[in-house]
């Protein structure tokens, strides 16, 4: 049994750890690699064991509208759909940190959902928290101020790093907000002013 995968997912059986020995494979990338790509068929659901990875809609000309974060014991829920009805891709993947996953051949999803209990509750919780996740997003876009936004945005970043120090620079925040650089660089001096945050030349530190 692979110590490391019982540790990142204690909640399977060791049955379904063996099976995941058996026909998983670890893979590792880099900081800036692009792991799924919109439009590519995928062939291989990932589970991480560690490291970060953002998640991102495209929209037709290129932008990139960040949705979640990956991190360990996760795993992607839009693979595991995807694997249902071979359909392509509709987000892309991008390392934030290096990460180590274990790549799945989606045709035993269907079979290790029969097979396996702890299986199946993983995808159904992955797939639940990651709905709650998305529907999160679409309230922030469709409900709140830009301003309103861009605070949830730095605090979901808070939370997935666990820390105060966020490596974003402003033109990254407006792209992934989907504005201009300018908006997110008033904004974030009124938040400063507010003592919510300091902005420093390469990241920005959370105050409270």
């Amino acid at each position: 049994m692979n110590p490391t995968i019982s540790n990142t997912f204690p909640s399977f059986s060791k049955i379904l750890i063996e099976d995941i020995n058996k026909n998983g494979v670890i893979q590792e990338f880099k900081a800036g690699d692009v792991i799924m790509r919109t439009g590519q068929y995928i062939k291989n659901t990932v589970l991480v064991l560690s490291g970060q990875i953002k998640i991102y809609r495209e929209d037709e000309d290129g932008g990139e509208f960040f949705m979640y974060y990956l991190q360990h014991g996760q795993a992607c829920a839009i693979s595991m759909i995807c694997a249902t009805k071979n359909e392509q891709s509709q987000i892309m993947a991008k390392v934030v940190k290096d990460v180590e996953l274990v790549m799945v051949p989606l045709s035993l999803m269907d079979k290790w959902m029969m097979q396996h209990r702890s299986w199946y509750e993983f995808v159904i919780g992955t797939y639940r928290s990651r709905f709650e996740e998305v529907l999160e997003v679409v309230n922030s876009i469709a409900f709140r101020a830009m301003d309103e936004r861009l605070e949830f945005y730095l605090k979901r970043h808070k939370d997935a790093c666990g820390c105060l120090d966020l490596k974003l620079s402003h033109q990254e925040i407006a792209n992934e907000l989907n504005t201009s650089r300018e908006v997110i660089s008033r904004l974030l001096k009124k938040l400063e002013q507010r003592g919510a945050l300091k902005l420093h030349r390469n990241h920005i530190e959370i105050l409270k």
